[in-house]
């Protein structure tokens, strides 16, 4: 790490607020919410997340609900890419395409609007924080089966121990993080 990314590492992570037991016990939670109401922090993330991929022609950013939809946001703006929203079974009014994935404890389900993105077409999936990475894969999928590259995933936190980037990774994802912390 250069100088410079070490001081954008050491910023964003000044701006994340843990919260020790939430949602149960054990767990530190990684609350974004402080460093996207942190612009000169917020703008660091966003700029930091587009870098890699400004000039490619990436044509669609798919965000994860919830979060990922303000930072996939961003990151199309930057892009001048569409965006794309993945979302929680239910949620979107047309017909979707539907991918189930594994929780802790039972199944959920994402979907995309059935005409959300071209055969073929660049696409990048952006969400806060890659935990056990269940959610990101089934984005990944989702998004294949509907015919699009999926040519990374960004997240601003990665917490490794939980190896969700290795999920992304054995299916040839290219992962790019910002941050990370340790345990869950």
């Amino acid at each position: 790490m250069t100088d410079t990314t070490n001081a954008i590492s050491a910023e964003l992570i000044e701006s994340i607020r843990t919260i020790p037991n939430y949602p149960k016990e054990g767990v530190l939670f990684r609350d974004i919410t402080t460093l996207l109401s942190n612009p000169r922090a917020f703008r660091r993330a966003v700029d930091a997340l587009v870098q890699p991929w400004a000039g490619s022609k990436i044509e669609q950013v798919a965000g994860i609900e919830a979060r990922g939809f303000i930072l996939g946001g961003a990151v199309a703006h930057q892009l001048s890419a569409g965006f794309l929203p993945v979302r929680k079974k239910g949620k979107l009014p047309f017909k979707t395409l539907q991918q189930d994935y594994q929780l802790e404890y039972g199944m959920d389900t994402i979907e995309i609007h059935c005409d959300a993105v071209k055969q073929g077409e660049k696409v990048i999936v952006v969400d806060d924080l890659i935990a056990t990475g269940g959610t990101a894969e089934a984005a990944v999928k989702l998004l294949r089966s509907a015919g699009a590259d999926v040519v990374a995933a960004c997240f601003i936190v990665d917490l490794p121990e939980l190896q969700g980037r290795a999920k992304l990774e054995a299916l040839d994802i290219p992962v790019r993080t910002l941050v990370e912390f340790p345990g869950h």
